[in-house]
């Protein structure tokens, strides 16, 4: 069964972001208005292929029957360890793998995975070939980038990446070295469709970058009716029933937010810090009276229940 063949277009897609679309926050964004897919933080197959790190890897592959279908992404650079972390996904409940060859993140490029995989095509080529080899059937994509430094990469890039037909590719519109700091290219849409249908017509092509809602989406959809999909990433954060879009009130995002605090003592490690829960508090308390106040009170807290009790405190 392939998922990608499954669903119907414009398919909407909740990027993975490390550090964010944790367990947690996912259940937030199903509870909210969930997209059509779902994807996992980013798993290292390293990590997995060793018995000290397998642990903590299973543990980022945690997932609950609300995300179905949700698929498992995975970065690393050796080969082997990419067919030894697939062979075991199936049976986890994934409806597919998605391989990173985009994260721009420094110390994954470092270690030769993410964004790097643009400069090692051979590489990228060979753990594409093995984790297809050992996915027992789960459909495999690739998520990446236009290039690592300069814009015209994808002229090659793409066209091996495609040579392989992956059941799909996420193309993030920027290079590697342009972050997000620009906007997103999509003067390159009707060029990128263009590979696609001369290397590997089968494969389901997503864009990804500076999409915001539902509403974007299906207007670029109209524009470009060769698209199959979209990732929202940053676009969460501005509104997390952005897939709905639907306009919360206050009390519906102070409602998310206790959500999150109760999730977050649910499926956290004991040992995990509170401090990464930080970084969600501008989703929830923003466009009223007194939300600065109320978010630099909430930076001062160090557990869920002194969030919650500044909460109370301010009627809310």
């Amino acid at each position: 069964m392939n998922i990608w063949q499954e669903l119907k277009k414009p398919i909407l897609c909740l990027a993975p972001m490390e550090g964010v679309t944790d367990l947690a926050f996912r259940s937030v964004i199903a509870h909210a208005g969930r997209p059509d897919i779902f994807f996992t933080e980013f798993t290292n197959v390293s990590s997995y292929a060793n018995e000290k790190g397998r642990a903590n890897a299973l543990e980022r592959l945690k997932t609950l029957p609300s995300e179905v279908p949700i698929i498992a992404q995975i970065w690393g650079k050796n080969p082997e360890h990419f067919a030894t972390t697939v062979s075991a996904l199936k049976d986890l409940g994934f409806a597919g793998v998605d391989l990173n060859f985009g994260c721009p993140d420094k110390h994954v490029n470092r270690a030769g995975g993410g964004a790097q995989m643009i400069r090692t095509p051979e590489l990228a080529v060979e753990c594409f070939r093995n984790t297809r080899e050992a996915s027992n059937g789960l459909p495999v994509s690739i998520k990446t980038r236009l290039g690592f430094t300069y814009l015209d990469e994808y002229k090659t890039w793409l066209p091996i990446l495609l040579k392989e037909h992956p059941a799909a590719l996420t193309v993030h519109l920027r290079t590697r070295k342009e972050m997000s700091k620009v906007p997103a290219h999509y003067e390159l849409i009707p060029e990128i469709i263009r590979l696609r249908d001369e290397c590997s017509p089968e494969t389901k092509i997503l864009i990804n970058g500076d999409i915001k809602s539902r509403t974007e989406a299906v207007k670029i959809s109209k524009q470009y009716p060769e698209l199959d999909g979209f990732m929202i990433g940053r676009g969460v954060f501005q509104n997390p029933y952005c897939f709905t879009d639907h306009e919360p009130t206050k009390e519906e995002l102070i409602s998310l937010l206790k959500l999150h605090l109760n999730l977050f003592d649910t499926y956290s490690r004991k040992e995990a810090s509170f401090e990464p829960l930080k970084h969600y508090f501008k989703i929830y308390v923003k466009d009223f009276g007194g939300a600065s106040d109320i978010r630099a009170s909430l930076m001062e807290c160090h557990s869920t229940s002194e969030a919650r009790a500044v909460l109370e405190k301010n009627g809310l």
